[in-house]
């Protein structure tokens, strides 16, 4: 167990007022980054993308609802795999206590993913998510939303992910979309987002990166192999203790 040195109270507060300088400075730059991005140009989606749903076949425009905007989730689930990408879940895992916030802010939200409605239906049931989940086989979604790529481009290290060209193991890649409908129904891209520009969608990593350990992952083989689906983990159960006078 590492041990940091040990300091008075006093001593304590000093430190941790010294470093809550920093927080807010980081804070404001949050503020006004989050600022900036409000402020990106928008792209005319002119594509009519149809997807692959348990209610059937729906459009992009469908999955905007009643509301003006629609984030995207575009999770990890190449047609050949028998289960959705191990860190995507852990982002999954997430979505759900926030689906009901942001359509009280005029936001939907969906899953996209390449894999057979099928497929999504089966593994949503395994997990128990709800959230809605739509099937981008038949289309060029996520190629133009620049999260799959052909074998031959990851055999050759040549993918083009995070708006440069960088090798990437895998057919599938993370990414966050968001889009926009005005009043005549015509739709736009505002904004996408891919590797650790989806960090914060981790709340997880929110804690960790706050108790003394912080992420412990540098001697595993990558960052995030620690992850298992969440019925995966050999202790998946959580025992809480019983409060005194129970």
């Amino acid at each position: 167990m590492l041990r940091n040195e040990v300091v008075s109270g006093d001593e304590w507060v000093a430190a941790r007022v010294e470093l809550l300088r920093r927080e807010k400075e980081l804070t404001r730059l949050q503020d006004a980054l989050a600022r900036e991005r409000r402020t990106l140009p928008w792209v005319l989606v002119t594509q009519d993308y149809e997807f692959d749903g348990p209610e059937g076949k729906v459009t992009l425009g469908d999955l905007f609802g009643a509301r003006s905007q629609l984030a995207v989730y575009h999770f990890m689930f190449d047609p050949e795999w028998e289960q959705g990408c191990k860190s995507c879940s852990l982002a999954a895992d997430h979505f759900e206590p926030s689906v009901l916030h942001l359509t009280q802010r005029d936001v939907s939200f969906a899953a996209v993913s390449r894999a057979p409605a099928e497929k999504l239906m089966a593994f949503q049931k395994r997990m128990g998510w709800k959230f809605r989940w739509v099937s981008s086989f038949g289309n060029s979604f996520n190629r133009d939303f620049a999260v799959t790529f052909t074998p031959e481009e990851v055999a050759a290290r040549a993918t083009h992910y995070n708006y440069q060209l960088k090798p990437f193991g895998q057919t599938e890649a993370p990414g966050l979309s968001v889009f926009v409908r005005d009043e005549d129904g015509a739709i736009f891209h505002t904004y996408s987002c891919y590797g650790r520009g989806l960090e914060w969608l981790l709340g997880v990593y929110g804690f960790l990166d706050r108790v003394p350990k912080g992420r412990d992952e540098a001697e595993l083989p990558y960052g995030m192999e620690w992850v298992r689906h969440h019925d995966r983990y050999e202790t998946a159960a959580v025992n809480f203790p019983t409060p005194a006078g129970r």
